[in-house]
């Protein structure tokens, strides 16, 4: 599953817990060079719709932590406009939730998804975002695209994990390196690897340890 943030644009925030503004926003372009297009969401919520309720309302992505649901999910000309009603009168954690959203405290939200339809184009470095299967919406503390990329690349490389060939090379220009020397690195190594199925592991952390020695 894929995350994705914003910053909660709050339309409403009310005593008993209601809440409402925007889960997703077409057109913001991420840290991994991500960019949702409208209509992304038509058929997943027409599949949600079959199942006659929305997604749980969760907070940091924790799915032992609901704390609410949501009561309506559209898509308009901005983004994925969603109502909510956070559960205060039984839910400790919602009732805390409630309380810092209506000071401005916290004001994150991400969508948690699958990416079932989307298009790379290489002379912008942008893949654009076509159909998603929308699993979950969390209110955060903070927002996933705000994390560095060098952190969220580290750890998969140190996890056996490969990066996308856009998250490797925009890693390496924010480690130092120049942006030919990115497209140097990644695409005379990284490339042949994502290429390969086997001994995956090895690779990612053989990168990894080569890069620490490059970085000092």
């Amino acid at each position: 599953m894929n995350k994705r943030s914003f910053n909660l644009e709050i339309k409403a925030v009310q005593e008993d817990g209601f809440f409402s503004g925007y889960g997703a926003v077409f057109g913001n372009l991420d840290w991994y060079n991500d960019i949702i297009l409208p209509g992304a969401f038509k058929q997943t919520l027409s599949d949600w719709a079959a199942k006659g309720k929305y997604p749980p309302v969760l907070w940091n992505h924790s799915v032992n932590e609901p704390i609410g649901v949501y009561t309506k999910m559209v898509e308009d000309e901005k983004g994925l406009y969603v109502e909510g009603q956070l559960l205060i009168n039984d839910v400790p954690r919602a009732k805390s939730t409630h309380a810092l959203l209506k000071v401005g405290a916290i004001d994150g939200m991400s969508i948690g998804y699958s990416t079932i339809k989307s298009s790379y184009n290489e002379s912008t470095d942008v893949r654009e975002l076509i159909q998603l299967g929308l699993n979950e919406i969390s209110i955060v503390t903070t927002p996933a695209n705000e994390k560095s990329l060098i952190t969220s690349v580290k750890s998969k490389l140190e996890d056996g994990q490969l990066p996308s060939l856009p998250e490797f090379e925009k890693f390496l220009r924010e480690s130092g390196f120049s942006k030919s020397q990115a497209t140097v690195i990644a695409g005379n190594g990284l490339r042949h690897l994502l290429s390969e199925s086997e001994g995956e592991k090895i690779q990612a952390k053989s990168i990894s340890n080569a890069l620490n020695i490059l970085r000092g």
